[in-house]
């Protein structure tokens, strides 16, 4: 009898733990995801220590935090789906959680000030955090609290539930993003994101290659269809299509999103457009390049050790840099759309956006010129005047 009263107040105590827990990490996790979506002042930052934080160093404080995570993840895994069933166990890991590197984590982007490592790295850093802890209270949420491990199917998943050992390898994946940061650095994890930018920049001219490469099958090889036509031969088609009750979904999908092709005659000049376009980004490619080899690998140290705008000229080139490929990605669909006006707006504003992003950092940190300097003068040249 006292071993069943025991083995009760042991399950109520977890219980317990499990809720205060899952509250706590919730609580944090509006907080990390407010400062990932740049909206940090709509949150309560939890509490941090009385002593200074001046000489911790944020990412080290993650990246430390989010080991012990991982380590403490792989306990609570394993005695969830172990028998025999100890809620002692269980508890011991929770509490240690809980009293040290699920705080310590949200500490780690709290003290991470983006006046002084830039408001991109401490979104960056957020975003991680909060993934960490969003897949950690999943996996939290599935502790039994009925005194029997896991059975199979909460274990490896069914019918879409990835189960925990599937959450298990997810919230180690988090932590190893986080973890990952200390060995990038501030410097490192920006040089990262324009490069990502840069591929992308990449993918969307080749796509554009590919597409001036293609030529419009409707039309006879000597040119004598009417190019006036196309349009409405192809609202028919879809038409038709539409009142046909065999033609499937996909098929009806591949018609309406399928580029159309640039006509032989090309009265709106689309084929001279998007040459002029493809030359400029690539200019635009190699300004990315440009940027990492000769300003951003070049930063003095984050965060700067003078009163030096470096932090402010980079919270305002960033944002550009990340919108551009976006920009033309929109350049794409109006060239896919064969819609000059759209084409035109498309484009003078993503070059304005090159302009601009070589203008900001036409200058070194330090002095006035660098070889940077002369490249880019050049660079803005060439993009006003491609050819």
């Amino acid at each position: 009898m006292a071993t069943s009263s025991t083995a009760g107040d042991a399950l109520q105590g977890l219980k317990a733990l499990v809720k205060s827990s899952t509250d706590l990490i919730s609580q944090l996790e509006l907080f990390l995801h407010s400062i990932a979506v740049n909206k940090a002042s709509e949150a309560t930052a939890p509490p941090s220590s009385s002593s200074t934080t001046d000489s911790i160093d944020s990412l080290s404080l993650a990246h430390d935090s989010a080991t012990l995570i991982k380590a403490h993840t792989t306990k609570l895994s394993l005695l969830i789906i172990n028998e025999p069933f100890t809620p002692s166990a269980i508890g011991k890991v929770l509490r240690e959680l809980v009293a040290g590197p699920i705080p310590a984590l949200a500490s780690a982007v709290q003290i991470c000030d983006a006046d002084k490592y830039t408001a991109v790295a401490r979104q960056d850093l957020a975003w991680r955090c909060f993934r960490v802890l969003k897949e950690l209270r999943s996996l939290v949420e599935v502790i039994p609290l009925n005194g029997k491990v896991l059975p199979n199917a909460q274990k490896n998943g069914t019918k879409g539930d990835k189960g925990s050992m599937a959450a298990t390898g997810i919230i180690w994946a988090a932590c190893d993003d986080v973890i990952l940061l200390k060995k990038l650095g501030f410097v490192g994890l920006l040089v990262k994101k324009v490069e990502e930018y840069r591929d992308t920049l990449k993918d969307i001219l080749e796509e554009l290659k590919e597409y001036s490469e293609e030529v419009d099958e409707d039309e006879d090889d000597d040119g004598s269809s009417d190019a006036g036509q196309a349009p409405e031969n192809e609202v028919h088609n879809v038409v038709d299509q539409m009142q046909n009750a065999h033609i499937s979904t996909q098929e009806m999908l591949d018609d309406l999103m399928n580029p159309r092709h640039i006509p032989r005659d090309d009265p709106d000049k689309i084929r001279e457009r998007l040459e002029s376009c493809m030359k400029r980004l690539r200019l635009t490619t190699l300004l990315y390049t440009a940027i990492v080899k000769r300003r951003l690998k070049t930063i003095p140290q984050l965060p700067p050790s003078t009163q030096t705008p470096v932090v402010q000229r980079l919270d305002e080139v960033l944002p550009l840099l990340k919108r551009l490929p976006h920009r033309f990605g929109e350049v794409a669909c109006a060239f896919y759309e064969l819609d000059r006006d759209a084409i035109d707006r498309a484009m003078d504003s993503c070059f304005f956006d090159a302009f601009a992003a070589s203008e900001m950092l036409m200058k070194p940190w330090e002095g006035q010129r660098d070889e940077f300097t002369d490249w880019a003068e050049k660079f803005q040249v060439s993009i006003k005047k491609p050819d």
